[in-house]
């Protein structure tokens, strides 16, 4: 099996890393500074204390007649449609956005062709040291990497991934899915951008008790409006008292967990969910009308 990750940051690099361990030939594009890295030095991680080379080519180029049952495509959303020009005239048959996005499947395969996408989305967190990458999966019991239901595609996926020890899920609506977990993470990025050190936010008794009551409101207003909470842990979540809530944020925010999967991604990615931030909310005013 082929696989090309498309996007070198940290998602791209740990699945890549990941996929590289099985007997599945992967191919990583990247751009730039990374690939600079990349072609001199190779798919540097860390694992278990240990700084590890993943058998991986690197490309700076994508021919249309290159060929891959997979391109997982691990980019920013702002990126998103950008990358799927590049990529509509690739033949590769299964393109897997692994990308937070209010953006339909059908909406996504205007831009590629019916028939290519299958949205997904990571279970993994981190960063990099230096330019060697420090990151790993999300724990299973807080969420596994998700794929959308296709016309039978994701099946393969799913096995691929399986086969890697990657824990994953396929649900029947990826876009009510996306929909519930941007409710979520808009508020706890907002946390660290509104407070004065975002570093020792969870310590914000404040911040934590406005960013549970924020949550809240949200999955209240997607339910009114007949959005599936999925998963089922979204459910409860709403119906947490806010004091309860905001004190197992204020928790998990000043944990390790808290540090390596939001902390990080939310001070290296601001732009990003700020524009997801206007995103989501601009779905909810859309969809009061």
């Amino acid at each position: 099996m082929r696989v090309l990750i498309y996007g070198s940051g940290v998602i791209g690099s740990l699945y890549a890393a990941l996929l590289s361990d099985m007997e599945v030939e992967v191919s990583m594009f990247s751009r730039g500074k990374r690939l600079n890295d990349l072609q001199s030095h190779g798919l540097r991680y860390k694992k278990n204390n240990e700084i590890r080379k993943a058998k991986v080519t690197v490309i700076s180029k994508l021919r249309d007649e290159d060929n891959y049952d997979f391109i997982l495509l691990a980019v920013k959303e702002n990126q998103l449609r950008i990358a799927l020009e590049e990529l509509k005239t690739n033949i590769s048959p299964s393109i897997v956005t692994m990308v937070n996005s209010l953006k339909t499947r059908d909406e996504l395969e205007l831009i590629c062709g019916k028939g290519r996408i299958i949205q997904a989305f990571p279970g993994a967190g981190g960063g990099f040291d230096g330019e060697v990458l420090d990151a790993e999966l999300t724990p299973r019991i807080v969420q596994t990497t998700t794929i959308g239901m296709t016309d039978g595609h994701e099946k393969k996926l799913l096995k691929l991934f399986k086969s890697a020890k990657i824990p994953c899920q396929i649900v029947k609506d990826m876009h009510a899915w996306q929909i519930c977990h941007l409710a979520m993470v808009v508020p706890i990025a907002d946390a660290y951008y509104e407070s004065d050190n975002p570093k020792r936010a969870g310590y914000d008794r404040n911040l934590m008790k406005n960013t549970a009551n924020q949550i809240k409101r949200n999955l209240s207003e997607l339910r009114s409006k007949q959005v599936e909470l999925t998963p089922t842990k979204m459910k409860v979540i709403r119906l947490i008292p806010t004091s309860i809530l905001g004190a197992a944020l204020g928790f998990v925010f000043r944990s390790s967990f808290g540090d390596k999967f939001m902390y990080r991604h939310s001070m290296k990615a601001p732009d990003e969910m700020r524009i997801l931030h206007d995103k989501f909310y601009s779905y909810i005013e859309r969809n009061e009308k």
